[in-house]
């Protein structure tokens, strides 16, 4: 199985420990991006995955690549282009204090790459899987178009797709609703992965859920899903993680999946003393494409994901940086965090 993710990386900037912006004269650099940090999830669990998008021609976009390629995945499919490095600056909260983003990606390399500038035969070469999110269609016109090309380059040719809704309110700027993208290219989707705000915000399906509460009806999320399947016949099945915010560092952590013939909640889990959140969707999606090409039931295939992600909470930076046997023994019930020696 050969794996493909498409979108933007970025450079991340983000504030030590729990500082505020600009507390001091320091910020940690590193990068990141919602498809890339699947792609390094898929290669932590010894995959083999490509990502692809467009970066500047210049030492950052070198320095990146280097990154990516550290991690295991193959680049050769990146291209590089006018335009400069998206970023983002990350400002860590904790207790009642919530984190907050700001994004710096006008312009970016891939927000300015041509329609016609992606030679679409040869980035699908010998993939059997493509993974996008929502946030990729958000970052321009140019990058919406780019997106629909992509998913129904890959329906056409019977590749898998799967795609993180990922809404982002922050993005759509460029005079398109998320509602009228969103909705286009989740009918080229096989296995769709959200939150419950992505399901009401990017596809405008609501059945009443409760986003702000702490406490999960999940029967609720059983009508959920069987809406999104209902509205997009030719889904095979979605995901949806469930996550109860107590506080910015304290949150339970879990999932449902629907595959049209059965509904999956996975185990719930308390997570306090949380490291970075950030990633924590996409070290779900990657969890989640790795279980259901390596388990044969779909359930553990939930249970990898829901163990995977849940470690990312541990970890500092975008990337969830967790082997296959670091979250088997999670999932066999190994959370006491005992020094391994």
């Amino acid at each position: 199985m050969r794996y493909l993710t498409f979108g933007e990386i970025m450079l991340r900037l983000r504030t030590p420990g729990h500082e505020r912006f600009f507390q001091s004269n320091m910020l940690e650099a590193t990068f990141g991006g919602g498809e890339a940090n699947v792609a390094v999830s898929l290669a932590n669990y010894d995959q083999d995955v490509d990502y692809f998008t467009v970066l500047p021609e210049n030492a950052l976009g070198d320095e990146c690549v280097k990154e990516l390629r550290k991690f295991g995945v193959n680049t050769k499919k990146i291209q590089r282009g006018p335009g400069r490095m998206g970023i983002y600056f990350l400002e860590a909260g904790a207790n009642q204090l919530p984190s907050k983003v700001v994004y710096d990606r006008a312009y970016s390399a891939i927000a300015v790459a041509a329609p016609d500038s992606v030679n679409w035969d040869k980035v699908f070469e010998g993939v059997d899987w493509f993974h996008i999110t929502g946030i990729t269609p958000a970052i321009s016109e140019t990058a919406m178009e780019l997106s629909l090309q992509s998913v129904r380059y890959a329906k056409a040719h019977g590749i898998t797709v799967s795609c993180d809704l990922n809404y982002r309110k922050n993005l759509w700027k460029y005079g398109k609703k998320a509602e009228e993208v969103m909705r286009e290219l989740a009918k080229y989707v096989d296995v769709a992965i959200a939150n419950e705000e992505d399901v009401q915000k990017s596809l405008g399906i609501s059945v009443d859920v409760d986003v702000s509460s702490g406490e999960l009806d999940t029967e609720k999320y059983r009508a959920l899903s069987d809406k999104v399947l209902a509205t997009y016949p030719e889904m095979k099945m979605i995901a949806i993680t469930l996550r109860g915010s107590h506080s910015a560092d304290w949150n339970t952590w879990a999932a449902c999946l629907n595959d049209r013939e059965s509904f999956y909640l996975s185990r719930s889990y308390e997570i306090r003393d949380i490291i970075d959140r950030v990633g924590g969707g996409d070290s779900f999606a990657g969890g989640l494409i790795y279980g259901l090409n390596n388990y044969e039931k779909h359930s553990d295939a939930l249970e990898f994901a829901v163990a995977a992600s849940c470690l990312k909470h541990s970890i500092i930076g975008d990337v969830n940086r967790v082997s296959v046997s670091d979250v088997t023994k999670l999932m066999g019930g190994d959370g006491s965090g005992r020094v391994q020696r």
